[in-house]
């Protein structure tokens, strides 16, 4: 049985990881004069090798982009937001001052089944722990992506999402969607030009909800 001193630790651990949560949005506009090193970038790499690992493979490698010159010929690569149609990514003054590329080692394996995510999510945690804004991108044009990662031609790495990261110059706002909504869940910019992420309520996210006798 747990002591009382027990749970309060636990207790603080746990509303850390959901204030980590809360914090973690998508950012896409930062400060372009804020430069994210290399080492910070490495270390927020250096989070991934505590994350689970299907088959425990750990097939997933990373490429860290921080010089002005790469990242100038990277980002004309990237697709920035789908909902916001009008819009062709942050401006010159606005972007980030490093990447992260995830690959997939295809001599380790074909499938890195569910470590992409996992990785991304804790890079992005840590990324908020240390003041940073990320946005993670699946849109982008993958022959320049291992271009810029000096990896043309070389089928052995395949790029799966590239991680912009930069400390943030954009509000995101979080609101709740109506319960039983299942269609209101495009993020949008408000009247203060706030980005605003809906996100469904926990009783909607339970399909089986427990005996409640």
């Amino acid at each position: 049985m747990l002591t009382e001193l027990s749970k309060g630790i636990f207790v603080d651990k746990f509303e850390i990881v959901r204030s980590l949560l809360m914090d973690d949005r998508s950012v896409r506009r930062f400060n372009g004069r804020a430069e994210v090193g290399y080492t910070i970038a490495a270390n927020l790499v250096g989070l991934v090798r505590w994350c689970a690992s299907g088959r425990n493979a750990q097939p997933l490698k990373y490429a860290v982009i921080t010089a002005p010159e790469e990242r100038a010929l990277l980002f004309p690569a990237l697709k920035w937001a789908g909902y916001y149609t009008d819009w062709d990514g942050p401006e010159p003054d606005e972007r980030p001052t490093a990447y992260l590329v995830q690959y997939l080692d295809t001599e380790i394996a074909a499938n890195c089944l569910c470590d992409d995510g996992l990785q991304l999510q804790a890079i992005t945690l840590g990324a908020t722990a240390l003041g940073l804004g990320c946005c993670i991108i699946k849109s982008f044009n993958a022959e320049t992506v291992k271009e810029v990662c000096g990896l043309a031609g070389n089928e052995r790495f395949k790029p799966l999402y590239v991680v912009a990261l930069g400390y943030p110059k954009e509000k995101v706002r979080v609101v709740d969607m109506p319960s039983g909504t299942d269609t209101d869940f495009k993020y949008y910019r408000d009247a203060d030009d706030t980005q605003v992420v809906p996100k469904r309520p926990v009783y909607d996210l339970l399909i089986h909800r427990g005996f409640k006798g």
